[in-house]
């Protein structure tokens, strides 16, 4: 990698924010994916969230979702399970547990989402995904100031 590369690929994550979560049975190498996550993420200039306990987590918000540093992910790659937890949500099923789950990732800033999982959890981020711009549009319907709270967060 030349140096102009190496440069390039530390600033690709600049003013994005990225939040982890891993979702359904605990399975070998989830910790591992973890650790990849919020290493390459902080390294290329992105912040890093957890969020414990799944889907769940993300509905719920408040204390679920913590940032990430890089030590955080210390030590953890010889633990089993997922060290961020994981939980069956059956609130992620319903359109209104995923608007929840919208307001709290906009709340703090958060751009981007990576779950890991099976096909269960990959369903449901793909529903997310889907749904995502109708989501926003619901929040701001639902709050006057929603639009210049979005811009604010969106953009620190």
């Amino acid at each position: 990698m030349t140096h102009e590369e190496h440069h390039a690929a530390k600033t690709l994550g600049i003013g994005k924010a990225i939040a982890v979560l891993t979702s359904g049975g605990d399975a070998q190498g989830m910790n591992a994916a973890v650790r990849a996550v919020v290493r390459v993420g902080i390294f290329t200039g992105a912040r890093v969230f957890f969020v414990h306990e799944g889907y769940q987590g993300l509905v719920d918000g408040g204390d679920h979702i913590k940032e990430a540093t890089w030590e955080s992910v210390s030590m953890m790659l010889q633990l089993g399970g997922t060290v961020i937890g994981s939980a069956r949500c059956k609130d992620f099923r319903e359109r209104e547990g995923r608007l929840r789950a919208a307001y709290n990732l906009v709340k703090r800033g958060i751009t981007n989402l990576c779950v890991i999982g099976g096909d269960g959890s990959l369903t449901g981020a793909d529903t997310f995904r889907s749904e995502w711009s109708d989501l926003l549009s619901d929040l701001q319907k639902a709050d006057d100031d929603w639009e210049e709270h979005l811009c604010r967060r969106l953009s620190e």
